[in-house]
């Protein structure tokens, strides 16, 4: 087995923008991309959906689904089986977790979003139906992480990658949601943060 493959890999926070707001990746999340990294030749692109808890100013990315079997899967590309999608949007609601992005593998050492991913998360924000003005998007390499991964916030039309950070933020009070597919990620020319506990659109 190869190290670092297994084994706690803790908890990594990313700030998002100016906002005072960060994403906190938990040890099973980041365990679930550990296993999937394409660091043998044979390995496919794998990947699939993040679903968070919300206690502002941080936003716990508790679990991370996919691959599945109609998933289709090459070396270089990962295409989703979007009704297996939609069933664990619907699955993770009814258990309190808020759908807000996706994740996939390269076979790169470190991690960046291709022109054709930036599209894709891009067109999927404009059609999805949702309460939020953007989703996260993580790219993960075969390097270990945090090295290896790229983790982005996107709207409808930019990425904006972001800064991983050492310190947790206070957890603040918690996130109410009356959307299916929950939360706004607000945003301003200054940061890409969510609104204050309580807003919805």
């Amino acid at each position: 087995m190869e190290p670092g493959r297994e084994g706690s890999c803790g908890v990594i926070f990313f700030d998002i923008g100016q906002s005072g707001q960060s994403l906190a990746f938990s040890d099973g999340v980041l365990k679930h991309f550990n296993r999937h990294r394409q660091t043998r030749f044979w390995q496919k692109e794998a990947g699939g959906l993040l679903f968070a808890r919300f206690e502002l100013p941080v936003i716990n990315i508790d679990v991370a689904t996919g691959p599945r079997r109609g998933d289709r899967r090459s070396r270089y590309s990962y295409w989703p089986d979007e009704r297996a999608e939609q069933r664990e949007i619907d699955d993770m609601f009814s258990r309190g977790l808020h759908f807000v992005g996706c994740w996939h593998t390269h076979p790169e050492d470190v991690a960046s979003p291709s022109h054709i991913d930036r599209r894709n998360i891009a067109d999927c924000v404009r059609r999805s139906y949702h309460a939020l003005n953007g989703f996260i998007m993580v790219v993960v390499g075969r390097n270990p992480i945090p090295v290896g991964i790229c983790v982005s916030v996107c709207d409808k039309s930019s990425v904006y990658e972001l800064a991983s950070s050492r310190k947790a933020a206070s957890i603040g009070s918690s996130f109410t949601s009356t959307s299916r597919r929950s939360a706004d990620l607000g945003r301003s020319s200054a940061d890409f943060g969510m609104p204050d506990s309580g807003q919805t659109s």
